[in-house]
């Protein structure tokens, strides 16, 4: 069976014809990009993992990512067939706009560009507690900065205690903590809720 490395390499040198669907790579959810390091890249204590990238996209061609981390340093990440891409869900390769923020894992290839397997575009992870709720927003203190959090229908789940997912938020209270997975509203304070977890 073909690894990963060996998938993606040949969906890079080959134009990416035939590339095998993105799910039997790895996990497109959001939770998956604020993963624990995968074992099977042993990275040395406090060095960069050379299979992932962070940033602001600074511009799109064709299938390619120019992106600025936020050590300053440029990506450049290819966006193959089987690369799955996520913004408050599965979108296609040109939901992604310049200005977005990006997580994303792959394969570092020996020209030192980066052939990704799952990229998140503006994906956030916060935990505070709720300050106020009106109709189909929240507001949630984040380490004192406010954050205007939106509903999304058919979109935004919550996660009580161990309860599956479920679309009613109604559960949710004003100073309750709670953990928000969800898309960044560029050069905002406001996120659109994929995921609220809240203890009980």
């Amino acid at each position: 069976m073909r690894s990963r490395r060996d998938v993606l390499r040949s969906a890079v040198l080959g134009g990416g014809a035939g590339v095998v669907a993105a799910t039997a790579m790895g996990s497109l959810g959001p939770e998956a990009a604020f993963a624990a390091q995968k074992t099977a890249q042993k990275v040395e204590p406090g060095a960069p993992d050379p299979d992932f990238a962070e940033g602001r996209i600074r511009s799109i061609k064709d299938n390619t990512l120019l992106v600025l981390g936020s050590n300053l340093v440029f990506h450049t990440i290819r966006v193959v067939d089987g690369t799955s891409l996520w913004k408050l869900g599965p979108v296609p390769f040109d939901a992604a706009r310049p200005g977005d923020g990006l997580y994303a894992r792959g394969v570092r290839m020996p020209d030192g560009m980066l052939a990704a397997e799952s990229v998140w575009l503006n994906i956030v992870n916060i935990r505070g507690h709720i300050k106020n709720i009106a109709g189909q927003t929240l507001r949630l203190d984040h380490n004192g900065h406010e954050v205007l959090c939106h509903v999304v229908p058919g979109k935004s789940v919550a996660i009580h205690s161990e309860s599956p997912p479920t679309a009613d938020l109604s559960m949710l209270k004003v100073s309750q903590h709670v953990q928000i997975l969800g898309a960044w509203r560029p050069d905002t304070n406001e996120v659109d809720i994929a995921t609220v977890f809240s203890p009980h």
